[in-house]
């Protein structure tokens, strides 16, 4: 048996280390050495491949998988900016890896450290193993499993910058990729005939790969023409024991493709006639966040949203937990999707809009420090359906006002929550947040965050800030402001910490590029008082037994 020193982070939020070593066959150390230099663990199949539009069988290329028993599969490995992302796939039944199961390995000698999480994602069927990036030599190269010794290579790294990521089949048989690296300008079409999507299991092999046009090129998604032999099998096994999805990835004319982990599932439905399940819904993409989910959520299941998808973007807190809690709610409908992507919220809003857009009616896409406010005492679902009686109108997108509210002389994290404990504001509202109908969105999927572009027999409608307004919770007590310095979210808005953000309109002014508290933080932001939300929460949520509302720690 070989010794590895492992540097295990088990206890990251006290930010120590500790030193453990983990027992591995010799064997299986020999195996995560030698992969350093030629790259063992890949397994190349001598298969035939037989696409339409090829006039005889031809050798496919190489296929890269990796097995470790009991069949679970390596099917992917990104590279991010602060970490590796290993993607494992599972047979039916199997029971799943935790965190404290696995080691990352790297290049760099006797260097092993625990994931920083291990994330199950029900919509892929996928588990998502988060490894440290090591700088400057540490290329992460293998996984080993504690209980068993078992090692088994990554594979080849991919850049998360340059990479088909996502795709699906929509209903009118159209693929639609989302694809970083091209660097197209937000809210723009561009030309549809400089651009290729290219199917195969080695979509970098021109060889073995069929081609189709590009039907719309917009921000990052692509929508192509599908190959029929597609439509009728997107998935093909090789081998005796490996099961190779055929993927799709888009180049630019007279250039080589993306690299793409994106395969064309087809999880859209056939456009059917009637009702749909639900009125009203709500998309978001948050990064830990889950200390806010339960009153954002119980509060505006209340008033009227029957179902939430929420895009997780590399959490590290307990937002699964949370998550399930709230799901023991006969009224609350959520699921999370695990989405890695960095930068990419206008990708994954275009991406929820298309899943939403099956079984919802009305879709707000919306912030976890946002709620929308009903000074009128009507519900959500009163306003929609006064929309909804006038048909004829062809309003498919409703815009409401925000209004940012500041940390209101607080220090710390309310007690009682957001809406109970931040009550004064800016006079002036700033910019909008959209409900729309799916159905009714261009085909391109064009958004700006705060809308999207509709078709064009569709118009848009601005609501009276009496009816329905939302309370931003922008500026909150510092603690919870200084977490958005990490990374914005959104691929056309500039990092906090980035010197061209300065004058940007969507940053509090005079903070410069870091997170140093200023000394009249707590008093910023504030106007006018505004007790209106706060006053219907009490009065709706408060227990008359206890006083407290339902989402307190009791």
């Amino acid at each position: 048996m070989a010794q590895i020193p492992v540097l295990g982070l088990k206890h990251r939020k006290k930010q120590r280390a500790v030193l453990a070593t983990v027992q591995i066959p010799k064997k299986s150390f020999v195996w995560s050495t030698l992969v350093l230099v030629c790259f063992v663990g890949f397994t190349f199949s001598s298969v035939w491949l037989l696409l339409p539009g090829f006039h005889s069988w031809q050798p496919a290329a190489a296929t890269v998988t990796t097995v470790v028993k009991p069949n679970i599969v390596v099917t992917e490995t990104v590279e991010f900016p602060d970490e590796t992302v290993v993607f494992l796939k599972y047979p039916p039944s199997t029971p799943l890896f935790t965190k404290d199961d696995l080691y990352c390995h790297y290049v760099t000698p006797n260097l092993s450290q625990y994931p920083e999480s291990v994330e199950n994602d029900e919509l892929s069927g996928q588990q998502l193993v988060r490894c440290p990036l090591i700088k400057p030599r540490g290329v992460l190269t293998s996984l080993s499993v504690e209980n068993t010794g078992d090692t088994f290579s990554v594979g080849p790294t991919r850049r998360w910058n340059s990479l088909a990521y996502e795709a699906m089949i929509d209903r009118d048989n159209t693929t639609i990729v989302f694809v970083k690296g091209f660097n197209l300008r937000g809210g723009k079409q561009s030309d549809p005939s400089k651009f290729k999507c290219v199917f195969g299991w080695d979509v970098k092999n021109p060889k073995f790969v069929l081609q189709s046009d590009v039907v719309s090129v917009a921000q990052e998604v692509v929508r192509c023409n599908t190959p029929m032999s597609i439509l009728n099998n997107p998935q093909r096994v090789i081998g005796s024991n490996m099961n190779q999805p055929i993927k799709v990835s888009v180049r630019m004319v007279g250039k080589q493709p993306l690299e793409s982990t994106a395969s064309p599932q087809r999880r859209l439905q056939p456009n059917l006639p009637g009702q749909k399940q639900h009125e009203m819904c709500v998309c978001t993409m948050l990064r830990n966040q889950a200390s806010f989910l339960k009153e954002w959520i119980m509060y505006h299941t209340r008033i009227g949203v029957q179902r939430w998808f929420i895009y997780d973007n590399n959490s590290l807190d307990d937002i699964d937990d949370i998550i399930k809690v709230l799901s023991m709610d006969g009224n609350i409908n959520v699921t999370r999707h695990v989405w890695p992507w960095v930068k990419t919220q206008e990708a994954g809003f275009a991406h929820c809009a298309l899943r939403a857009r099956d079984v919802c009616e009305w879709v707000g896409f919306m912030d976890v420090d946002e709620f929308f406010h009903l000074p009128t005492g009507m519900s959500l679902l009163d306003i929609l359906r006064n929309q909804s009686n006038y048909p004829s109108s062809k309003v498919a997108e409703l815009r409401v006002s925000c209004h940012n509210f500041g940390p209101s002389g607080l220090k710390h994290v309310p007690a009682q929550g957001v809406t109970m404990g931040y009550n004064c504001r800016m006079i002036a509202p700033e910019r909008h947040k959209s409900i729309v109908k799916p159905e009714a969105l261009n085909s391109t999927l064009i958004n700006v965050v705060h809308h999207f572009h509709l078709k064009s027999e569709f118009r848009y409608a601005n609501m009276d800030r009496n009816v329905i307004v939302i309370n931003h919770y922008k500026y909150q007590v510092w603690d919870v402001f200084k977490e958005k310095f990490y990374r914005r979210v959104a691929t056309y808005v500039s990092d906090w910490q980035q010197e061209r953000n300065v004058g940007s309109r969507d940053r509090a002014p005079g903070l410069g590029t870091r997170a140093v508290e200023p000394p009249d933080w707590s008093s910023r932001f504030c106007e006018v008082i505004d007790t209106g939300l706060k006053d219907r929460v009490a009065e709706m949520f408060t227990d008359p037994n206890t006083g407290k509302l339902p989402w307190q720690n009791h």
